[in-house]
């Protein structure tokens, strides 16, 4: 580390990275949860329907599942996206992610082995993708979620020209 004026070790300090994702994930994550929901109350409607004598419970689960499967729709996304940070500097890729258990994720250039873009058919639907950085971690990679189409291209660019011009051989 860097010495002070006095002879004393530089603090250094995390500090939330800057950049938020963009707003459309928040429909993004909301039609994953609806749709996640919607198979997991599926269950219990489809057996309702060849289990007459157990039918009247295995609805109500079902309508129980849905109910609370929509509340988390809704309320969960948009506190996620409040929470979810990235940032890339010349040294390191920041993330933070989490909405009930969050998580710091600090990848040095120097660790970085690849960098991939990739978008599914729903975030295809958004005009979003997500840049996974892979380092020669234990924990393996770091995912940044829901970027803009355009943006993530050029995060993916910058990061590999990045990875490029750091010395070490990410092991």
């Amino acid at each position: 580390m860097d010495e002070g004026a006095r002879g004393e070790e530089a603090v250094v300090r995390l500090r939330p990275p800057i950049h938020m994702l963009d707003e459309r994930v928040v429909a993004w994550w909301r039609v994953q949860s609806l749709i996640g929901t919607a198979a997991v109350a599926a269950v219990p409607a489809v057996l309702a329907i060849f289990l007459d004598p157990a039918r009247g419970w295995l609805l109500a689960v079902a309508v129980a599942l849905a109910v609370l499967g929509a509340l988390e729709a809704l309320a969960v996304p948009p506190w996620r996206f409040r929470v979810h940070r990235w940032e890339v500097t010349d040294e390191a890729v920041y993330v933070r992610t989490g909405a009930f258990w969050q998580e710091w994720h600090i990848a040095p250039m120097s660790r970085i082995q690849r960098v991939d873009t990739m978008r599914g058919p729903l975030e295809r639907a958004f005009g979003l993708s997500t840049v996974t950085v892979t380092t020669a971690s234990s924990r393996g990679e770091i995912k940044i979620e829901g970027l803009d189409r355009q943006l993530a291209a050029e995060l993916a660019e910058r990061l590999t020209r990045l990875t490029q011009a750091t010395p070490g051989d990410a092991t």
